[in-house]
């Protein structure tokens, strides 16, 4: 009988610590899901079948050419420590 009465009073006392899920944790990763699928164009696209590629040679090597002749000359380099010195705009200089 007492050892009814020790896990009864044990089940009271864990039944209180016991605190219901709040709406943070219910809807955790909600977001995360729908960002997911907002980002997703078509969700069937990888179970289809995809048509063969086709391209046209003089088309390919054109653009493989142009894309190889970008690194050929760098741009020129830009100076971040002049931006806006001697402009001419509201410094709040003296009158």
């Amino acid at each position: 009988m007492r050892v009814f009465i020790l896990l009864g009073a044990a089940s009271v006392l864990a039944a209180g610590c016991a605190v219901p899920t709040t709406a943070v944790d219910a809807n955790f990763g909600q977001a995360l899901i729908g960002a997911r699928a907002a980002q997703v164009v078509d969700p069937d696209a990888p179970s289809r079948a995809r048509p063969a590629l086709r391209s046209d040679g003089q088309a390919a090597k054109s653009a493989i050419d142009r894309y190889q002749k970008s690194f050929d000359v760098p741009p020129p380099p830009v100076n971040v420590l002049n931006i806006g010195i001697g402009s001419g705009g509201s410094g709040g200089g003296s009158q």
